[in-house]
């Protein structure tokens, strides 16, 4: 009853057609903090100059601005991850096939050892 539900996919939301929310990484944080920084652009602007439509063309100045700066430093962010993922996956990888033979950076030879080989 509770679990019939969950086998459907869900929808996904699309922004301006193209931009799906829910797959593309950081683009929901990027929408949330644009929309916040719009606010916070638009009331500031409105408090100081009791302009409403110059503050509203700042408010779309400020969700353009704090939406993409977002965006730049969290697709930045992702890339350092993913690459420092991919250099632990690699060296973890080396660490399995060369444990234990003679190219194990780790291992220490003696001097019986050097002479056998």
């Amino acid at each position: 009853m509770a679990g019939e539900g969950d086998s459907e996919p869900r929808k996904s939301f699309k922004l301006l057609g193209f931009l799906d929310v829910k797959s593309v990484p950081c683009a929901r944080e990027s929408v949330l903090y644009g929309s916040l920084g719009s606010l916070v652009v638009g009331l500031g602007h409105f408090l100081a100059t009791s302009r409403v439509r110059r503050s509203c063309d700042f408010a779309v100045g400020g969700f353009i601005c704090t939406m993409l700066g977002y965006w730049f430093y969290c697709r930045y962010n992702l890339a350092q991850h993913r690459i420092r993922q991919r250099m632990l996956k690699e060296g973890m990888r080396n660490k399995i096939l060369f444990e234990g033979s003679s190219l194990d950076p780790e291992r220490k030879q003696t001097g019986s050892e050097r002479s056998d080989s």
